[in-house]
């Protein structure tokens, strides 16, 4: 398995408003009002550092989902870098209509193989994407929220907000709970397992895509493609617990946090 998908279509709504206190810099600020996030300098464009990651963790050929709008993402990453260790193309998802349709715009690509689906808004640990590869069949990785409190960049009552997942006795995924309450929180038994899309799928998952409805704010969710893969098609999805944390690059006010931790990593592509 050496194959990632990538998703970097989204409008990049937050991104887009405006933040003096964020205090970016002019380029930043240009980047910051096309809401790409994956452009966004931190010496190197942020998905530079994600990709250094991916490759780090073994995988060779990429696909970036991207928008027919995305001429300047397309020309950076298809015409400007150079590789010694990734292959990478693109697939065009026509309208922002949510993360599975992302997923399904890259069914060409996966060509029936197992394949890594990821954020490209997020900054992964090696280690989780790694771990991902080694499994005998599809599965997700799971952020431990003390983790997540310590080290990522995500404030505490933005993390409150993040799905997490309920896992059998076997490790295997049960229910993803979106925007959990605090009750829901509680029952949950500890370490609580927060899902940062950080997938492996197989080629069913594009039935799953296919086959649901938008969700009530009106998009094909992944989380409810997975969900589907699992009541009705009988896909298990291993669920692998990290004690580690995640990057979120959401906002004009994450890029502080995210240019700290991000500080004197190399780039390898």
């Amino acid at each position: 398995m050496d194959k990632a998908l990538i998703l970097a279509r989204g409008l990049g709504t937050r991104m887009r408003r405006e933040a003096p206190q964020a205090h970016l810099s002019a380029v930043q600020e240009r980047i910051a009002a096309t809401g790409v996030k994956a452009l966004m300098p931190i010496d190197r464009p942020f998905l530079d550092y994600v990709l250094t990651a991916v490759a780090d963790a073994g995988y060779r050929r990429v696909c970036l989902v991207i928008g027919p709008e995305h001429d300047e993402l397309r020309h950076y990453y298809g015409a400007t870098l150079s590789y010694t260790r990734l292959q990478v193309e693109f697939a065009v998802q026509a309208e922002p209509r949510g993360t599975a349709d992302a997923v399904a715009a890259g069914e060409s690509f996966a060509a029936g193989e197992p394949f890594l689906a990821i954020n490209s808004d997020n900054y992964y640990p090696v280690a989780a994407l790694a771990a991902l590869r080694q499994l005998a069949g599809p599965g997700l990785a799971l952020f431990a929220r003390e983790s997540m409190l310590a080290d990522s960049n995500i404030p505490a009552e933005r993390l409150l907000r993040f799905a997490v997942v309920e896992t059998d006795a076997d490790g295997q995924l049960r229910r993803i709970i979106e925007k959990p309450s605090a009750d829901q929180l509680d029952a949950l038994p500890p370490p609580v397992g927060v899902s940062m899309n950080c997938w492996r799928f197989g080629p069913e998952i594009f039935a799953a895509c296919r086959a649901i409805a938008p969700s009530p704010r009106g998009e094909l969710e992944i989380t409810d493609a997975v969900q589907y893969a699992t009541d009705v098609l009988g896909i298990r999805y291993r669920a692998l617990p990290f004690a580690a944390a995640v990057l979120d690059l959401s906002s004009r006010e994450d890029v502080a946090g995210v240019t700290a931790r991000l500080a004197g990593m190399e780039v390898r592509l």
